[in-house]
């Protein structure tokens, strides 16, 4: 291994729902190791809207969902993976 970055990954929008909604899958496994900088972690912008889209459309409570606005940017935010 080199000295330096560490191994990095790329994420499909597959896998990043796997890794925020399926704790124990591999996807999640390596979101784990990226937030302990062990690896690092890439996906698609497109990747973050289709995740938007889908926590806007199914997590609600009494009809309203339960994330908004800069709710939805600290959640992005706090994720160790690099959106291009």
């Amino acid at each position: 291994m080199a000295w330096g970055r560490p191994e990095g990954y790329v994420f499909s929008t597959k896998d990043l729902v796997h890794a925020l909604f399926d704790g124990e899958s591999d996807q999640a496994k390596i979101l784990d190791m990226a937030a302990s900088s062990m690896v690092e972690l890439r996906a698609d912008k497109s990747s973050w809207n289709a995740v938007l889209w889908l926590i806007m459309n199914t997590l609600k409570v009494d009809g309203s969902p339960v994330y908004v606005g800069e709710e939805l940017g600290r959640l992005r935010a706090s994720l160790p993976i690099e959106f291009y």
